[in-house]
């Protein structure tokens, strides 16, 4: 271990003091800027060192974990695997940052000074503690940043208190991450028992002195939590909607990644059940990724969509890194290697595009003030730049090639396909599994997006727009930008980046072997290749069909029907039309249900009604809710004894004091 001997940390420190004075700045804007300048100085210092970290390890010069000397020696340590974390952590952070410059314009004018003011320093917090958790190996010091990371999230979370809804997602978002702290907790007192810190460093003895699978379920079901797999999901698709556009793309493009890096460190230090790991993870992976992709297309509110679809991604991210462990168990390091690979390159991908989504979503609502996609229509003749963007992040999410998903879905399908050589029955069964979930996942992921993006931009308004909408704010444009620019590169220049992340990948989980390096890396050159070849035929098609419209009168008019127009634009399809059958097919699994109109038998001339349907997530309906309803009902029964009467609460202060006494006398307590 190299030491780097920089105040590092001691600036952030006074960079973190100062900023928490935002609150007592005289202006709005005045803690806008301020945080805007800690943001980008956090991401300077921290960046520069994961860089640093990462250029010498590649180099091979120097031992590749490091120790950062300055506020606490050696408290703070950083390897390849903290250094690409840091990296996308701070990317969308300034993302993000610049996105709120613009999309929190109306609400500063409506907010009171101070909660705009707490918002701004909550962001800052909430990249402090994201970007410090990965440098922790101390697990004091790990779940109080863990904390840190929850309660300002929380906060950020709750901007909207007062809308409908919102502080009820927070609390349950609070309290479901308090539920994944305790199993944290309990897993590192356990794992740390009889040593003299509480640290990872010791999962390395507990892993070699006893079965690795039930301790890996702790940290497991504690990171699993904020990460929103399978069953520990439920969080999620009311947070996502209930926060500001900027914070759910922050949120799900880097905040629930810090549950995948949990993961990905515990599994660093395994030393047995890889199998038995590795075939559990794939398989809640493959029903996380499917649930996710079949409750997003079911979807009306196009946030609580995207939610879904970050379940999905990281049902996606764990196939990856539980063929990584069964590669391991299998003595197979190529598939071990492309899994991990590919699970790290996913969670940069969807980093980019999910934020991307989330941003130009917000767009569209600061716009026309819904989230319900059934109430929009038409928006790209609104907003071009926007609607654009949606598309290229609807692309990518989708694994469509030219950009970024499609690569590192390949890099898992390498992973899949090179295990199908083993012929054990078992192994072949759980490759089977991953090939057809991931499929799967990508065909639905594909109709859900031509829903979303035909119905919300494309055909004619479903609702009156008052005032018409407006092209985003050059803020919003820039954050938009930002991601664009990587999604393209990755599936352009694949080999670039593929390299560095599969370097990664071997340093932290598997050896390295030049065979196996240049396995995985020969398709790359050839995708980018080929992704440059589809580019290049595009915008050939585009100038030639500008060169030959040239000289012709181009008239426009109302999109042709097959010999029959629609009478107004309630008669277009609708989200919920678009994938009728789909739900028709899927309600044995994921119930549908409508609102009933009744008509009145002295109603000769029926007045309006409404009509909506929904989908049940039966997790959080079944599992979540009715124990959580149950227990508030046993609350409220105890209601009784709040009679606002002074000597009743005195009385009970007395009764529990004869209660102790007693028990103490009869040695019980």
């Amino acid at each position: 271990m190299s030491v780097v001997k920089n105040e590092l940390m001691s600036y952030l420190l006074i960079i973190l003091c100062v900023t928490s004075f935002l609150i007592l700045l005289p202006s709005r804007n005045a803690s806008r800027i301020v945080a805007g300048i800690t943001v980008f100085a956090i991401a300077a210092f921290s960046s520069w060192l994961a860089i640093d970290t990462l250029i010498t390890a590649f180099s091979g010069s120097e031992p590749s974990t490091r120790s950062v000397e300055g506020l606490i020696p050696s408290l703070f340590v950083i390897d390849p695997l903290s250094a690409f974390f840091i990296l996308i952590i701070n990317f969308t952070m300034i993302s993000g940052y610049i996105y709120s410059l613009d999309y929190l314009k109306e609400y500063i004018i409506r907010k009171p000074p101070v909660w705009v003011k707490i918002h701004y320093l909550a962001l800052v917090w909430l990249q402090v503690s994201m970007v410090i958790l990965p440098m922790l190996r101390n697990g004091f010091w790990f779940l109080t940043a863990w904390e840190l990371m929850t309660l300002s999230s929380f906060i950020l979370v709750i901007f909207d208190f007062d809308e409908k809804g919102t502080l009820k997602a927070g609390l349950s978002y609070l309290v479901q991450m308090h539920v994944g702290m305790l199993f944290l907790l309990l897993a590192f007192a356990l794992s740390s028992a009889g040593q003299d810190t509480v640290s990872f460093d010791n999962l390395g003895n507990w892993f070699r002195d006893n079965r690795n699978w039930p301790m890996f379920l702790l940290f497991f079901i504690g990171f699993g939590l904020k990460a929103g797999f399978f069953v520990l999901h439920t969080w999620l698709p009311d947070a996502h909607p209930a926060a500001p556009s900027h914070v759910s793309g922050i949120m799900s493009g880097v905040m629930i990644k810090l549950g995948i890096y949990g993961i990905l460190r515990v599994t660093t230090y395994l030393q047995g059940d890889f199998a038995v790991i590795g075939a559990a993870v794939i398989i809640i992976s493959a029903i996380t990724g499917v649930y996710g992709v079949m409750m997003a297309i079911l979807q009306h509110d196009i946030k609580k969509l995207l939610a879904y679809h970050s379940i999905e991604n990281i049902g996606i991210i764990g196939l990856g890194i539980g063929l990584g462990i069964f590669g391991t168990a299998i003595g197979n390091n190529i598939v071990a290697a492309a899994g991990y690979a590919g699970a790290l390159l996913h969670t940069l991908n969807h980093s980019l595009f999910k934020s991307l989504l989330f941003y130009s979503a917000g767009s569209v609502i600061s716009q026309v003030h819904t989230r319900n996609i059934e109430k929009t229509g038409g928006i790209m003749k609104f907003m071009p730049l926007t609607a654009w963007a949606f598309l290229i992040g609807a692309i990518a999410i989708s694994g469509i090639p030219p950009f970024n998903g499609f690569i590192s879905e390949f890099l898992i399908y390498t992973s899949m396909f090179h295990g199908l050589g083993n012929n054990e029955f078992y192994s072949v069964v759980l490759i089977f599994i991953s090939i057809f979930s991931l499929v799967l996942i990508g065909g639905l992921a594909l109709l859900c997006f031509t829903k979303v993006f035909s119905v919300v931009f494309l055909g004619q308004p479903r609702s009156e727009y008052k005032p018409a909408p407006v092209e985003a704010g050059k803020m919003m444009i820039i954050a938009k930008l930002l991601p664009v620019i990587p999604v393209v590169l990755i599936g352009l220049l694949p080999f670039l980046f593929v390299k560095p992340v599969l370097s990664i990948a071997q340093s932290a989980f598997v050896p390295a072997t030049d065979t196996g390096s240049a396995i995985i890396m020969k398709p790359m050159y050839y995708i980018g290749i080929a992704s440059a070849g589809l580019i290049a035929l595009i915008i050939v098609a585009i100038l030639l069909r500008k060169l030959m419209l040239r000289k012709r009168v181009i008239t426009t008019g109302p999109t042709w029907g097959c010999g029959y127009s629609a009478v107004d634009q309630r008669q277009q399809y609708t989200a919920t039309s678009f994938v009728q059958e789909y739900a028709s097919l899927t309600n044995p699994v994921i119930k549908t249900g409508y609102s009933k109109i009744h008509y009145g038998d002295d109603e000769i001339f029926p007045g309006p009604r409404d009509f909506h349907t929904h989908s049940d997530d039966f997790i959080r309906s079944r599992i979540i809710n009715k124990p959580a309803d149950f227990m508030v009902r046993i609350l409220k029964k105890g209601a009784v004894f709040q009679t606002g009467k002074l000597q009743h609460y005195v009385l009970y202060v007395l009764l529990f004091m004869v209660l102790i006494f007693i028990l103490t006398y009869l040695k019980i307590i």
